[in-house]
Protein backbone atom coordinates (compact mmCIF):
# COMPACT_ATOMS: atom_id res chain seq x y z
CA UNK A 1 0.00 0.00 0.00
CA UNK A 2 1.66 3.41 -1.16
CA UNK A 3 2.02 5.84 1.97
CA UNK A 4 1.08 9.62 1.11
CA UNK A 5 3.47 12.11 2.33
CA UNK A 6 1.70 15.52 3.29
CA UNK A 7 3.22 18.81 4.15
CA UNK A 8 1.04 21.47 6.15
CA UNK A 9 2.74 24.97 6.44
CA UNK A 10 1.34 27.67 8.34
CA UNK A 11 1.39 29.08 11.62
CA UNK A 12 -0.63 29.01 15.14
CA UNK A 13 -3.67 27.32 13.21
CA UNK A 14 -1.75 24.42 11.74
CA UNK A 15 0.02 23.90 14.70
CA UNK A 16 -2.76 23.75 17.16
CA UNK A 17 -2.17 26.23 19.52
CA UNK A 18 -3.90 25.18 22.81
CA UNK A 19 -4.72 21.99 21.31
CA UNK A 20 -3.52 18.50 21.84
CA UNK A 21 -1.17 17.52 18.77
CA UNK A 22 -4.06 14.64 17.95
CA UNK A 23 -6.69 17.96 17.88
CA UNK A 24 -4.96 19.51 15.19
CA UNK A 25 -6.56 19.57 11.87
CA UNK A 26 -3.88 18.17 9.76
CA UNK A 27 -3.68 15.25 12.29
CA UNK A 28 -7.41 14.71 11.89
CA UNK A 29 -7.71 14.84 8.90
CA UNK A 30 -4.83 12.24 8.93
CA UNK A 31 -6.78 10.48 11.02
CA UNK A 32 -9.83 10.10 9.22
CA UNK A 33 -7.86 9.02 5.97
CA UNK A 34 -6.27 6.33 7.77
CA UNK A 35 -9.83 4.74 9.05
CA UNK A 36 -10.39 4.63 5.47
CA UNK A 37 -7.27 2.60 4.90
CA UNK A 38 -5.07 5.64 3.66
CA UNK A 39 -1.79 5.89 4.95
CA UNK A 40 -0.51 9.04 5.58
CA UNK A 41 2.83 10.74 6.68
CA UNK A 42 2.46 14.70 7.99
CA UNK A 43 4.74 16.81 8.30
CA UNK A 44 4.13 20.40 9.58
CA UNK A 45 6.45 23.23 9.46
CA UNK A 46 4.64 26.16 11.61
CA UNK A 47 4.61 28.10 14.98
CA UNK A 48 2.26 30.02 16.89
CA UNK A 49 3.07 34.04 15.61
CA UNK A 50 4.47 33.30 12.48
CA UNK A 51 3.73 35.42 9.48
CA UNK A 52 4.38 34.75 5.88
CA UNK A 53 8.66 35.70 6.20
CA UNK A 54 8.91 33.73 9.24
CA UNK A 55 6.98 30.75 7.83
CA UNK A 56 9.97 31.08 5.05
CA UNK A 57 12.39 31.59 7.39
CA UNK A 58 11.19 28.44 9.44
CA UNK A 59 11.10 26.43 5.73
CA UNK A 60 14.62 27.21 5.82
CA UNK A 61 15.58 25.87 8.99
CA UNK A 62 13.44 22.95 8.32
CA UNK A 63 14.65 19.33 6.35
CA UNK A 64 12.38 19.14 3.45
CA UNK A 65 12.18 15.98 0.88
CA UNK A 66 9.59 16.92 -2.32
CA UNK A 67 7.71 16.36 -3.80
CA UNK A 68 5.00 15.60 -1.53
CA UNK A 69 1.53 14.07 -2.51
CA UNK A 70 0.19 16.83 -0.34
CA UNK A 71 0.86 20.22 0.77
CA UNK A 72 -1.22 22.86 2.50
CA UNK A 73 -0.96 26.74 2.89
CA UNK A 74 -2.25 28.62 5.72
CA UNK A 75 -0.53 32.10 6.61
CA UNK A 76 -1.45 35.98 6.93
CA UNK A 77 -3.13 36.12 10.23
CA UNK A 78 0.08 37.70 11.56
CA UNK A 79 0.37 39.81 9.33
CA UNK A 80 -2.95 41.14 9.54
CA UNK A 81 -2.48 41.41 13.47
CA UNK A 82 0.80 43.14 13.28
CA UNK A 83 -0.89 45.65 10.57
CA UNK A 84 1.44 44.66 8.03
CA UNK A 85 1.10 46.32 4.52
CA UNK A 86 -1.11 44.32 2.58
CA UNK A 87 0.99 44.67 -0.36
CA UNK A 88 3.55 43.09 1.03
CA UNK A 89 1.48 40.01 1.99
CA UNK A 90 0.86 39.69 -1.74
CA UNK A 91 4.36 39.32 -2.63
CA UNK A 92 5.13 37.22 0.41
CA UNK A 93 2.19 35.04 -0.04
CA UNK A 94 2.52 34.75 -3.32
CA UNK A 95 6.22 33.11 -3.06
CA UNK A 96 4.94 30.76 -0.37
CA UNK A 97 2.29 29.62 -2.92
CA UNK A 98 4.56 28.99 -5.40
CA UNK A 99 7.11 27.42 -3.02
CA UNK A 100 3.99 24.95 -2.22
CA UNK A 101 3.67 23.96 -5.42
CA UNK A 102 7.06 23.51 -5.95
CA UNK A 103 6.76 21.29 -2.65
CA UNK A 104 4.18 19.34 -4.82
CA UNK A 105 6.16 18.21 -7.48
CA UNK A 106 4.80 21.44 -9.51
CA UNK A 107 1.22 20.16 -9.35
CA UNK A 108 -0.67 22.78 -8.13
CA UNK A 109 -3.88 20.21 -8.14
CA UNK A 110 -1.76 18.80 -5.05
CA UNK A 111 -2.01 21.76 -2.58
CA UNK A 112 -5.12 23.39 -0.73
CA UNK A 113 -4.77 27.20 0.31
CA UNK A 114 -6.73 27.69 3.72
CA UNK A 115 -8.27 31.01 3.70
CA UNK A 116 -7.56 33.43 7.35
CA UNK A 117 -9.72 32.45 10.53
CA UNK A 118 -11.90 35.64 11.84
CA UNK A 119 -9.92 35.84 15.06
CA UNK A 120 -12.20 39.26 15.99
CA UNK A 121 -14.75 36.71 16.52
CA UNK A 122 -13.36 35.34 19.46
CA UNK A 123 -14.09 36.07 23.64
CA UNK A 124 -9.86 37.12 23.19
CA UNK A 125 -11.21 40.23 21.06
CA UNK A 126 -14.00 41.40 23.61
CA UNK A 127 -12.54 44.73 23.98
CA UNK A 128 -11.46 45.49 20.81
CA UNK A 129 -13.02 47.00 17.43
CA UNK A 130 -14.05 43.37 15.97
CA UNK A 131 -15.75 44.89 12.87
CA UNK A 132 -12.61 46.69 11.63
CA UNK A 133 -10.54 42.86 12.09
CA UNK A 134 -13.23 41.66 10.52
CA UNK A 135 -13.02 43.87 7.47
CA UNK A 136 -9.44 43.65 7.67
CA UNK A 137 -9.34 39.26 7.69
CA UNK A 138 -11.43 40.08 4.22
CA UNK A 139 -9.03 41.88 2.51
CA UNK A 140 -6.07 40.08 3.42
CA UNK A 141 -8.43 36.70 2.07
CA UNK A 142 -9.35 38.57 -0.80
CA UNK A 143 -5.55 38.71 -1.72
CA UNK A 144 -4.68 34.90 -0.97
CA UNK A 145 -8.23 33.73 -2.86
CA UNK A 146 -7.11 35.71 -5.87
CA UNK A 147 -3.84 34.20 -5.67
CA UNK A 148 -5.19 30.88 -4.71
CA UNK A 149 -7.46 30.98 -7.94
CA UNK A 150 -4.72 32.26 -10.04
CA UNK A 151 -2.07 29.58 -9.62
CA UNK A 152 -4.51 27.04 -9.87
CA UNK A 153 -4.66 25.48 -6.58
CA UNK A 154 -7.14 24.43 -4.11
CA UNK A 155 -9.03 26.89 -2.28
CA UNK A 156 -11.23 26.35 1.12
CA UNK A 157 -13.07 28.93 3.23
CA UNK A 158 -12.54 28.29 6.56
CA UNK A 159 -13.21 31.72 7.92
CA UNK A 160 -17.27 31.72 7.92
CA UNK A 161 -16.85 28.33 9.58
CA UNK A 162 -14.62 30.39 12.43
CA UNK A 163 -17.36 33.21 12.24
CA UNK A 164 -19.56 30.71 14.46
CA UNK A 165 -17.57 31.06 16.75
CA UNK A 166 -19.40 33.82 18.39
CA UNK A 167 -22.27 31.80 19.19
CA UNK A 168 -21.06 28.52 20.00
CA UNK A 169 -18.64 29.19 22.66
CA UNK A 170 -17.35 25.10 21.93
CA UNK A 171 -15.89 26.04 18.98
CA UNK A 172 -12.87 28.00 20.90
CA UNK A 173 -9.86 26.63 22.77
CA UNK A 174 -9.64 26.98 26.36
CA UNK A 175 -7.17 30.48 25.67
CA UNK A 176 -10.32 32.07 24.35
CA UNK A 177 -8.57 32.90 20.90
CA UNK A 178 -7.71 29.80 18.92
CA UNK A 179 -9.53 27.01 17.78
CA UNK A 180 -10.91 24.34 19.75
CA UNK A 181 -10.22 20.50 17.90
CA UNK A 182 -14.45 20.46 17.57
CA UNK A 183 -13.62 23.66 15.15
CA UNK A 184 -11.07 21.89 13.42
CA UNK A 185 -13.25 18.57 12.87
CA UNK A 186 -15.36 20.90 10.48
CA UNK A 187 -12.58 22.33 9.06
CA UNK A 188 -11.68 18.67 8.07
CA UNK A 189 -15.35 17.77 7.02
CA UNK A 190 -14.88 20.61 4.52
CA UNK A 191 -11.26 19.27 3.31
CA UNK A 192 -11.63 15.74 3.12
CA UNK A 193 -13.38 15.65 -0.32
CA UNK A 194 -10.96 17.44 -1.78
CA UNK A 195 -7.83 15.93 -0.79
CA UNK A 196 -9.41 12.28 -1.23
CA UNK A 197 -9.77 13.70 -4.86
CA UNK A 198 -6.07 14.81 -4.65
CA UNK A 199 -4.72 11.28 -3.47
CA UNK A 200 -7.08 9.24 -5.69
CA UNK A 201 -5.04 11.61 -8.46
CA UNK A 202 -1.75 11.03 -7.18
CA UNK A 203 -2.02 7.21 -6.39
CA UNK A 204 -2.91 6.95 -9.91
CA UNK A 205 0.15 9.09 -11.11
CA UNK A 206 2.46 6.29 -8.73
CA UNK A 207 1.13 3.31 -10.49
Amino acid sequence: MSVFRYLALGDSYTIGESVSAEERWPNQLAKHLESEHVQIEVKIIARTGWTTSELWQGIQLSTLQPPYDLVSLLIGVNNQYRGYDRHEYRNEFNFLLKKSIEYAGGNANRVVVLSLPDWGMTPFTSSHDRSRITKEIDKFNLVNRELSEGAGVHYVDVTSISREAVRDATLIASDGLHPSGKMYAVWVEKILPIVKEILISSNKEKR
